[in-house]
């Protein structure tokens, strides 16, 4: 078997990032005496590493001696969750593996979540944790954790490292592993005597992964199974969802979808993958989708799924969805397929390559919209029927999702929009139209709370010269407003639009439509009480404070914020409270449910069709 070299290291997802994710370090000529501290920073600086971000403390420490001198940019955050955040969000705004440095015992817990959060959205990161010093592994010593086995369910795969020698040839297994394949996070676990150790540096390492082939091109048999059920189908549905982002294959899917004349859905974690002014796309789908999309999934008679997981806020009810569809479904990991609807045609392989395929197979007999006309009759009168809206409140106060609107308006489509989780969010994801890649980063499987700051950090790091927003809720700013003392030290000017409704929006919501009112521990503070006052809190951070209450200021201070580039915004939006998301499909009902508005629910008669 011929083993990779570093020079291999990149996944052929995206080809504007592999260059940049691969590494170009030369060869070391002789082995260069050093620690292990040293050969660990020293193979960051040869996988291209551009910036970590991290807290030192004991075990982790000896590290941070050499990194003083690297070349490596190491951003100092205020919490080890803001590291693994950012280095998310810098990895998914670039492409590139984001990188987290912290010490053992809780330092290393403290990474969980992000870890947990990369996992289930595939977002390629290595998180480099300290550890006590090998003898005293397992006698509970200070600061000792077990992460290696705390995480091991939610990385792809983990590291303790044993001695100095393999540093080189771990830390290149572990950016490999996080970039090809299905991307995910990857955890090395390095005990302080290791890194105290003396060793010899050489590069390049060779890898030893026996068994790790991820699959990139499909079959050609089931492709061409595809396009036959392609060629038959009346209804057919192409269901996107982030796999084509990470493979890089948006110019390949809209190719394909003008050839076929196919509707387009794309999940919350695809948005962008398709331009959202395309006349083919539908929209978002599942619990807060839009009615066209919900429906073409639940009436199609095919469901051409790429890079998609079949994940429950898009199915609702399982045994209910999509019930007549036959199922076409391409993964890159097998492990997805089948794993919740079973698959007619399972496809496994990089989704770049699947859709190549799928254009050269089904190029032949495509005849485009007009074979389609009669469903996209019933899907154009949906449109029309039920666009997203909104009310404006009668209380007077603002309306949330109208200043989503316009700030995606206002910003305009090259910006990178990072959102929170919540209300917010989902009004994000509804009202800002998202036409290209790369421009729409959020917490879609975990769906952490917090995630907006640090995420918004670490991309603006990743793409300094791009305008980057994050749309916040009050609930969430609260648990990571801290990383704005970061950016402000450290020179990166994001903007933080808080949706401040004074409560857990969300949470509220369901409370109003299932708890007959009862509003248990929802209500914050940030409205009767203005604690904290956002305002006077940026400033402490450093950062440039904005307030705005009224509709007639909204794009007075969008516009404010737009001109400030040598310092974090922070802007207050106060929001009136009883705002809902709507389109909704109630957790654990079928999509058939789905209400418009509260007590308003469309209709999918079978003679719509």
């Amino acid at each position: 078997m011929t083993r990779p070299t570093p020079e291999t290291l990149a996944h052929r997802a995206n080809p504007a990032t592999v260059a940049a994710a691969a590494t170009t370090a030369p060869a070391v000529a002789s082995p260069v005496p050093t620690s292990g501290a040293g050969a660990l920073v020293r193979s960051l600086e040869a996988l291209g590493v551009e910036v970590a971000f991290g807290i030192p403390g004991g075990a982790i420490l000896p590290a941070y001696d050499p990194l003083y001198d690297s070349k490596v940019r190491h951003i100092l955050v205020r919490h080890e969750q803001g590291a693994g955040h950012a280095a998310t969000g810098y990895a998914q705004a670039t492409g590139k593996v984001g990188v987290c440095i912290a010490t053992s015992g809780p330092g290393a817990t403290n990474l969980v979540t992000p870890i947990a959060d990369a996992y289930m959205d595939s977002v390629p990161i290595v998180a480099i944790t300290g550890q006590v010093a090998r003898p005293a592994i397992g006698t509970d010593a200070f600061q000792e954790a077990d992460i290696q086995g705390i995480t091991l369910p939610i990385t792809k795969h983990n590291f303790l490292v044993q001695t100095p020698e393999e540093l080189p040839r771990i830390l290149a297994e572990a950016f490999h592993l996080a970039l090809s394949g299905r991307p995910g996070p990857v955890l090395v676990d390095v005990p302080k005597d290791v890194l105290q150790a003396q060793t010899t540096f050489t590069w390049p390492p060779t890898l030893d992964l026996p068994g790790y082939r991820p699959t990139l091109h499909p079959h050609g048999k089931q492709i061409r199974e595809a396009a036959r059920l392609i060629a038959a189908a009346k209804r057919p549905v192409l269901y996107v969802g982030g796999g084509v982002l990470k493979a890089g294959a948006t110019d390949g899917l809209k190719k394909l979808a003008e050839m076929t004349g196919i509707p387009v859905i794309t999940t919350l974690m695809a948005l962008g993958a398709f331009p959202d002014s395309h006349p083919q796309h539908l929209g978002m789908p599942g619990m807060h989708g839009t009615v066209p999309a919900v429906y073409a999934l639940q009436k199609s008679d095919l469901l051409i799924t790429l890079g998609a997981r079949f994940d429950d806020r898009v199915t609702g009810k399982l045994d209910s969805f999509a019930p007549d569809a036959k199922v076409v479904h391409a993964d890159i990991d097998p492990a997805e397929i089948g794993k919740n609807r079973h698959a007619d045609v399972p496809i496994v392989g990089d989704a770049r390559h699947v859709i190549d395929e799928l254009i050269a197979a089904v190029s032949a007999s495509a005849e485009g919209a007009g074979k389609y006309e009669p469903w996209w009759a019933t899907l154009n009168e949906l449109r029309e029927r039920y666009p997203l809206g909104y009310e404006e409140p009668t209380d007077g106060t603002l309306a949330p999702q109208y200043v989503i609107e316009r700030i995606g308006e206002l910003v305009g489509p090259e910006a990178i929009y990072v959102a929170g989780v919540g209300q917010h969010q989902m009004w994000a994801s509804q009202f800002i139209k998202y036409e290209k890649p790369g421009t729409w980063l959020n917490s879609g499987g975990a769906g952490t709370m917090g995630y907006a700051v640090p995420a918004a950090m670490g991309a603006k790091v990743g793409r300094p010269d791009t305008p980057v927003w994050a749309i916040d809720g009050d609930g969430c700013f609260q648990m990571t407003n801290q990383e704005l003392a970061t950016c402000a030290l450290e020179g990166i000017p994001v903007k933080i639009a808080v949706i401040n409704n004074g409560n857990l929006g969300m949470v509220r919501q369901w409370q109003t439509l299932f708890y007959e009112g009862r509003y248990s521990n929802t209500e914050l503070g940030t409205h009767k009480h203005r604690i904290p006052d956002f305002v006077k809190l940026a400033e402490a951070l450093g950062c440039i404070g904005l307030r705005c209450e009224s509709k007639d200021d909204v794009d007075k201070i969008i516009k404010q914020a737009m001109e400030i580039n040598d310092a974090p915004v922070v802007i207050d939006f106060t929001v009136g409270k009883d705002a809902m998301v709507w389109p909704m499909v109630a957790a654990g009902t079928s999509n058939d449910e789905i209400m418009f508005a509260r007590d308003v629910r469309p209709t999918f008669e079978e003679d719509d069709l």
